[in-house]
């Protein structure tokens, strides 16, 4: 039989350009001609810099680079083979990794900006090359956001680079490979406006650089093997442009009329231009583009255009999305496309968009009156489904506009369906809502004048989010920040990421700190993450301990955001009814457990012991302070029952869910969660007896419930349970998002549970997986597929006519798998595809 190696990648990424990672890591996938192929042995090769050789192992993902130091701005062609048991060898399979600066010093180049004060400032700059040109790489990043032109030609197809960051720690830089674009004669023009980091968002933020600038280095590498490179610095030049404003929040004016095309050209006369000036800006603190890039992924067409009762003419694009709308137009020079934004209309019908509270969301665009002009946005994003069109020259039609949506390109990993069309829709509406929250960071909404990165609503969501779309270089990027925003706080974690206002702290809010790596590593194997985080972690566990003044293991000082909006709430309060230090003393006790696992899988055995013994001592004094008896807890909600259940704070499971259990009956199966028990709920009624509970629940239609907004018409996740109420009014003017992630964390319980799919701590990311499918009258289907690191994981139930249940599995290749029975009997899986009755 032949073995394949196939699908190289490098740090995750197929033939990465730009890496600063200076120990990368390499995965494969392996095939072979029949099903249930497993490996026993590997080699690298990196040309000229390392070889493996033949290393006896079964391991082919996190496989960490061991050679000589790796060079700046090169490029290295690797190759790998394997064995697998019965001693055949593949052939060697090729790709390759091309790495970045590796240090801030050699980024050359200054630092400019624009001497005057504009909006949406071009920077243009000449150069010549006398010979041909065989490399060229540019190496670019800004304070703000930018969009770089080379010969009148778009550089790359990413989209509000350099992104956002905690700005003064870690600024990215991008690398285009630009080789084909060069002339001999060359003109490179760079738009600079204000993103993320000077926009209103940006204000709210602690960073220190409030200017904003450029700095780029075109680096070329002619035939001759010379080496020259064009940098920012004296003798660039410098205007306003088109764009006469841009605002995350607020959107976007456009004059088409102002745009000269022959800017972008050699030869154009800038002497009327001002001098770019030299600015002292840091260095030390740029980073490669770690994370995958924003870019265009969909694009949805508007499904009607109608008038509202108040006479608006209003395009309905059917879907819940972040972008922007792009739109063809012709008229006279001048003339003027108006376009709002919303994402419901109100009980009447009309365009709605109180609930965006100052966010703008208007697109201003001027005609250039030549011919038929293309436009959308480009330093700006809109949360929306309706659009209003508020100007447009002549009568609009429904075929000239169009939804682009963007968000960070990572690979879609999970799908999920079952025989309810209901919770299929649920299940589509949480992964849109990642989509749309997924947008460079992990945010709460992405709609009004917050979209920022709430720890919270990041950690709830994140084991969903790891399912449904390969999420390891998107966490690894906004965690450094976190460590970074934590450093300065001596170990306190914002509530939000890049922090944006005076430091709070919270209790499951910072506990993401923890929750998030332990996470990764469970789905990836990620141990240079794991590693990378612990100090972080160990941190926050710590700055927990400092607060607990009262009582050593109790976390009862402060104040938290509890269960937030939940629906036990008393009038006029955001925080359900759960005892707020009832719940911080849980994720203490939580957190303190992860930690002592990190310690362990990380080979700290003091740090195991130092935090086994604190979590066991967190939970002795939360039961004794919390619960009745070890296992009721004092403040009876569902909210804590699923925490105490969920965490393994209580001494008698069947009598803490047998509480849970009652009240669900008693309130009708609806749930009276908010944000920190919802993800919790169904775990701990069917992981403790209660499995009919847990669906019955999860199947609920009217409110409150998961479908409820489902069968209102949402195609997203709503902030609020009821965000829209059964007679169309909304729940609040100032804070409904209909955009909102958190809830969707059931997902994961749809992946886990119904299909049964889970992976294992001793053998991570999905190395060894455990398919345990939860069964049940209420469903004739279910299936689920994630793609692993390793290939597809898949599982599917179906009940037949007479009852009978039937399975499908599909374990991929160079894993193992446990299936286990409803009934409880176990059988080991080999890779392949498995019926079992």
């Amino acid at each position: 039989m032949s073995i394949y190696c196939t699908e190289l990648r490098c740090e995750y990424q197929k033939e990465p350009v730009g890496i600063d990672n200076n120990i990368p890591r390499f995965f494969w996938k392996i095939r072979g001609d029949s099903e249930g192929v497993a490996q026993s042995a590997y080699e690298i090769i990196v040309e000229d810099v390392w070889s493996s050789g033949r290393v006896e192992s079964d391991s082919s993902v996190q496989i960490c680079y061991g050679g000589k130091p790796l060079k700046p701005f090169t490029r290295y062609n690797y190759s790998v083979r394997v064995w697998d048991a019965e001693g055949n060898c593949s052939d060697f399979a090729h790709s390759f990794f091309e790495t970045g600066i590796l240090s801030p010093k050699n980024f050359l180049g200054s630092w400019i900006a624009c001497p005057s004060s504009f909006e949406g400032t071009i920077f243009r700059h000449e150069f010549e090359i006398d010979a041909k040109v065989t490399e060229a790489r540019l190496y670019i990043t800004a304070y703000g956001v930018y969009e770089a032109e080379l010969n009148g030609a778009r550089v790359g197809d990413l989209w509000l680079t350099p992104g956002y960051t905690a700005f003064d720690d870690n600024l990215l830089y991008q690398t285009y490979d630009v080789t084909d674009l060069l002339k001999r004669e060359n003109t490179i023009c760079i738009t600079l406006a204000k993103g993320w980091h000077s926009s209103r968002i940006g204000k709210r933020s602690n960073h220190k650089q409030q200017t904003q600038g450029i700095l780029a280095m075109l680096r070329i590498k002619k035939e001759n093997g010379e080496v020259c490179v064009v940098t920012t610095g004296e003798g660039w030049r410098c205007r306003s442009g088109a764009c006469l404003f841009s605002d995350i929040y607020d959107g976007e004016i456009y004059d088409a009329s102002l745009d000269d095309k022959r800017w972008r050209h050699f030869g154009f006369d800038d002497s009327d231009w001002h001098a770019a000036k030299v600015v002292n800006l840091p260095k030390d603190n740029l980073t490669y583009q770690i994370n995958e890039p924003i870019r265009i992924k969909e694009t949805v067409l508007p499904i009607s255009i109608f008038v509202s009762p108040r006479g608006e003419r209003i395009l309905d694009f059917g879907q819940n999305l972040v972008g922007w709308v792009e739109f063809r137009v012709k008229g006279r020079r001048g003339e003027r496309v108006v376009l709002s934004h919303a994402e419901v209309l109100d009980r009447d019908g009309n365009f709605y968009t109180d609930n965006m509270r100052s966010a703008k969301n208007k697109v201003i665009y001027y005609l250039s009156g030549e011919g038929e002009e293309v436009f959308h946005p480009r330093f700006t994003f809109q949360g929306f489904r309706y659009v209003r069109i508020d100007e447009y020259p002549g009568e609009p039609r429904i075929d000239d506009f169009v939804a682009i949506v963007i968000y960070s390109d990572m690979e879609s990993t999970g799908s999920f369906e079952c025989s309810n069309p209901a919770v299929n829709k649920l299940f589509a509406n949480a992964f849109w809502s990642q989509k749309g929250n997924y947008v460079d960071i992990p945010t709460d909404c992405p709609q009004r004048d917050e979209r920022l990165g709430w720890t919270g609503d990041a950690q709830v969501f994140i084991k969903a989010g790891a399912l449904n779309m390969n999420v390891a270089l998107f966490f690894t990027k906004w965690l450094r920040d976190l460590a970074a925003e934590q450093e300065k706080e001596g170990g306190a974690v914002p509530n939000i990421i890049p922090n944006t206002s005076k430091t709070q702290v919270s209790a499951a809010w910072g506990d993401a700190a923890v929750i998030c790596p332990i996470e990764l590593y469970h789905a990836y194997g990620d141990r240079q993450l794991l590693s990378r985080q612990y100090k972080s972690m160990r941190d926050w566990v710590e700055y927990i301990r400092s607060c607990c003044t009262k009582d050593r293991y109790l976390w009862n000082t402060g104040t938290h955001f509890g269960d937030w909006l939940g629906i036990d709430a008393q009038e006029g309060s955001y925080k359900g009814a759960t005892d707020q230090y009832l719940i911080a003393t849980a994720f203490y006790a939580y957190s303190s457990r992860l930690l002592s696992l990190a310690a362990k899988i990380l080979g700290f055995e003091e740090d195991a012991d130092k935090y086994k013994e604190l979590s066991e001592n967190v939970a002795k004094r939360f039961k004794e302070e919390y619960l009745i008896e070890g296992a009721l807890p004092k403040t009876l909600t569902q909210t804590a029952c699923s925490i105490v259940l969920r965490f393994g704070l209580t001494d008698d499971n069947a009598k803490t869910a047998a509480a849970l259990a009652r009240l669900v009956e008693e309130n009708n199966y609806h749930l009276t969660t908010g944000f920190v028990g919802t993800p919790y709920l169904l775990y701990a009624l069917s992981d403790n007896g209660y499995p009919d509970h847990a669906y019955r629940l999860l199947l609920q239609n009217d409110y409150p419930s998961w479908l409820y907004s489902v069968n209102a018409g949402a195609t997203t996740i709503w902030e609020h349970w009821d965000g829209i109420k059964p007679d169309g009014s909304f729940w609040s003017e100032d804070m409904n998002s209909f955009n909102h992630y958190a809830y969707g964390a059931v997902v994961d319980w749809m992946y886990t549970r119904i299909a049964g799919i889970n992976c294992t701590t001793e053998a991570p990311g999905y190395k060894k997986s455990v398919i345990r499918p939860l069964v049940t009258q209420r469903l004739s289907y279910a299936k689920a597929t994630v793609m692993t690191l390793y290939g597809a994981l898949s599982s599917k139930w179906t009940r037949d006519k007479e009852g009978n249940y039937i399975y499908e599995v599909t374990i991929p290749n160079n894993t193992v798998s446990e299936f286990i029975f409803p009934d409880g009997r176990r059988i080991e899986l080999k890779p392949g595809t498995h019926i079992l009755c």
